[in-house]
């Protein structure tokens, strides 16, 4: 459940943030959903997303229960978040430290699991930019044999 809500939450391009956020959002309590959707629309979000073409790639990289709080887990993961500013691509790599905070519900044929996502915490621990004319590859560079 946490790493489906984590995935949905913070990985999207422009043309699946809508749907993304959406699953995200019918994830959360009531409350929960109310705030966060709020706090989207203020802040013009999916609005941004789309007209800046931000693409967000989410890794998660573990995932913990706190043992001092019922369904409370620490996720910790690094997010890619790519856009281009007047013509050159930025890319933001944070890692980040992610809570969520499981509650109890009623099962029903829309949420078959019986838990709803009841608070949500993100904090940074690392992050930094790229920018400007470097360029990564995955291809190998091969070193010449050393003559004898």
């Amino acid at each position: 459940m946490v790493k489906h809500f984590l995935e949905r939450y913070l990985s999207y391009t422009p043309d699946s943030v809508d749907r993304n956020l959406s699953e995200a959002l019918n994830l959360m309590t009531q409350n929960l959903r109310t705030y966060t959707l709020n706090q989207l629309r203020d802040s013009d979000t999916v609005g941004k997303i789309t007209e800046d073409h931000i693409i967000s790639n989410f890794e998660i990289r573990s995932i913990e229960q706190v043992k001092t709080a019922p369904w409370t887990y620490l996720a910790f993961g690094v997010k890619e978040v790519h856009q281009v500013r007047k013509g050159t691509e930025v890319t933001d790599r944070i890692v980040g430290r992610y809570t969520v905070r499981l509650v109890e519900d009623r099962r029903t044929d829309d949420n078959p699991s019986g838990l709803l996502v009841g608070e949500y915490k993100e904090q940074q621990m690392v992050g930094d930019r790229e920018s400007g004319l470097v360029q990564h590859s995955n291809l190998e560079t091969v070193a010449p044999d050393p003559q004898p």
